[in-house]
């Protein structure tokens, strides 16, 4: 059966780099899939993808080893239960803010008796192979987005939550919600003390975590901290800031 390249990668003591799409497009996720990233996410929250393009994006992705996850919109166990049925290997879920929460995204990543996913593969079985039904519950990671005060309140208990894969800081919202302006790729003040809890106390609890970041200079410093899965490229920015780059250096003087 295929394996879990980022879990994998995670489980051997190395670090998952992590790209982010935000656009529903095949080739552009084939590209990024091919540029050698150990997971891939779509971004069904707030990227521009519904179910049908996220469906022939996982099939693009599919062509590497690269491991496909997905951040579904929100809590939904029936969105949960079709991207993983789609080909997901992972599953991100934006504002888990409680244990009880967690509960119920977790279980509807598990099959039965450990969780409440019902059974239908479907594409998955095909993209994983032989042995999916009984290896998929070793295989598939589940993170909970952690990006509110009320998390943070939570942040042990769900941690606990058995079957939970690991936690991502999801820093745009979680830095809203403590100091009341987003704020990106910093550890300066109660953020920062926000993201070095959250990495202290998934460590405590066994689990892996999983940040965001906008630049390569503050993913390699979440890597060098010891997060486990680090997101460290995104499609859209990669084309909005390469072109405007190019632009720039076709209209300076000489």
């Amino acid at each position: 059966m295929r394996n879990n390249l980022a879990l994998e990668r995670i489980r051997s003591g190395g670090v998952a780099l992590n790209g982010w799409l935000a656009l529903p497009d095949t080739i552009a996720a084939e590209a990024m899939a091919n540029a050698g990233f150990d997971s891939l996410t779509i971004d069904m929250q707030h990227g521009m993808i519904d179910f049908d393009a996220a469906l022939h994006m996982l099939t693009a992705i599919s062509t590497t080893a690269t491991t496909p996850i997905v951040r579904v919109p929100w809590l939904d166990e029936g969105a949960v239960m079709k991207v993983l049925d789609a080909g997901a290997w992972g599953v991100i879920c934006p504002m888990v803010n409680t244990a009880e929460q967690a509960r119920r995204f977790v279980a509807a990543t598990l099959y039965a008796p450990r969780g409440c996913r019902s059974v239908g593969p479907v594409r998955a079985a095909i993209y994983a192979g032989a042995g999916y039904l009984e290896q998929a519950n070793g295989q598939v990671l589940s993170l909970a987005m952690i990006e509110t005060r009320e998390a943070m309140d939570n942040l042990d208990a769900i941690c606990a939550v058995e079957g939970l894969g690991g936690v991502y800081i999801g820093p745009a919202d979680l830095s809203a919600s403590l100091t009341g302006r987003v704020v990106r790729d910093t550890m300066e003040g109660e953020v920062g003390e926000a993201i070095r809890r959250v990495l202290e106390r998934a460590r405590a609890h066994g689990i892996v975590a999983a940040t965001h970041s906008t630049s390569t200079v503050f993913a390699r410093q979440m890597r060098a901290m010891g997060f486990q899965l680090v997101t460290c490229a995104n499609d859209f920015q990669i084309l909005s800031v390469g072109a405007a780059q190019a632009l720039r250096e076709m209209q300076a003087p000489g």
